[in-house]
């Protein structure tokens, strides 16, 4: 590369978007670490960036940045699963199904009361109360006739509640867990690390070439549980990783409240606020009485069914010492299950009801945010 090309990339207003980002994600996440708050590299990030970027500043999470961060957690997340932890998984399979009626009924929920009370029209209203992927889901709505924009901003902003109140719940109620699991691979080997790169960065490539929704999560996840699960136990992942995972995921989230965020749709956005704050102890009531009935720990069910994100609530479980598999495991289905059919739902209930459905044009939806 040239010394010219080399200064003009220096000079990209992406690239000085993304240090001012990082600028501001940094020391927010340390701020918050030596107040002890939970989740402190992925909130503090979080929260400095949306207030930053929904006040003007121009802020951007370059996609292979925000990849590498969900490529991080779901690597991580994956090496839980030890051949024990499979087995036990297969017997929670009752338990999961429900946890993705749940998923479902609670989505319906939420889509009626943006239709009811913010008067969006049934296809931005089904697919911006749908507990699925963001990304994916404000890409099906498109499809339906819906707005995208409003869909993918009720989903950040739900997204921003929950991972905000939840761990904050959990500091202040003192919970911590009795449902633990730990890594196999403590120990990091580098020629080790370097096998488990590339075969996770493979899994990710791969899914995304089939278009399979959130690949950057689901792909290293998936590769890392094979592995686990049959005994290759290559390396742990440097701490530090794992961290930097979690700063780029909040820049993530943080980048997209974009500047009116708040005022460009008042309504729908009360909606989902009063919604999602409702949401989240009616949740929690059905994953405590879950786990009840399952024997697994409920705060655990609490987390395995809050209407979060795969990497938020997962890295939440990790942080109290919580059953990572069990959660990752719930988030997973509900996450897949709605993306595969939550197209088939709405047009099963418009056609039930007369709600109009068709196939728009499809236009950019922003893909690899993990929901």
């Amino acid at each position: 590369m040239s010394l010219v090309r080399l200064s003009d990339r220096l000079r990209s207003p992406a690239l000085w978007a993304f240090a001012r980002a990082l600028a501001i994600a940094v020391p927010a996440g340390a701020l918050c670490a030596a107040l002890k708050t939970p989740l402190p590299w992925m909130i503090g990030p979080l929260v400095a960036c949306a207030i930053a970027s929904g006040s003007g500043m121009r802020l951007l999470c370059p996609a292979p940045v925000r990849c590498a961060g969900l490529w991080a957690i779901g690597t991580a997340l994956g090496l839980f699963f030890t051949p024990a932890v499979l087995l036990r998984m297969a017997q929670q399979a009752p338990a999961i199904v429900a946890g993705v009626v749940w998923s479902i009924l609670l989505g319906l929920a939420f889509a009626w009361a943006l239709r009811r009370f913010a008067q969006l029209d049934p296809p931005t209203a089904f697919f911006a109360g749908a507990i699925g992927g963001a990304s994916e889901m404000a890409l099906q709505g498109e499809r339906n006739g819906g707005t995208v924009e409003t869909i993918a901003a009720v989903h950040s902003l739900r997204i921003l509640l929950v991972v905000i109140a939840v761990p904050f719940a959990f500091k202040w109620l003192g919970v911590r867990g009795t449902d633990v699991y730990e890594h196999v691979a403590r120990r990091i080997d580098y020629d080790g690390l370097a096998v488990l790169i590339a075969a996770t960065v493979g899994g990710a490539l791969v899914l995304r070439w089939a278009r399979s929704p959130n690949p950057w999560v689901l792909g290293p996840l998936l590769v890392s549980i094979v592995l686990t699960g049959a005994g290759l136990w290559f390396s742990a992942l440097p701490p530090w990783m794992i961290t930097t995972g979690q700063v780029f995921i909040g820049i993530s989230l943080g980048t997209r409240f974009r500047p009116g965020f708040f005022r460009r749709a008042p309504r729908p956005l009360g909606v989902a606020l009063v919604s999602t704050l409702v949401g989240i102890p009616v949740t929690a009531a059905f994953g405590w009485g879950l786990g009840a009935l399952t024997g697994v720990a409920p705060a655990t069910m609490v987390l395995a069914t809050a209407p979060g994100g795969i990497a938020e609530m997962s890295l939440t479980a990790k942080m109290l010492a919580l059953g990572v598999p069990v959660v990752t495991v719930f988030h997973v289905a509900r996450v897949v299950f709605l993306v595969l059919a939550g197209n088939l739902v709405y047009r099963l209930i418009a056609a039930r009801v007369g709600w109009p459905h068709v196939h728009a044009r499809r236009a950019p939806v922003r893909a690899g945010d993990d929901d």
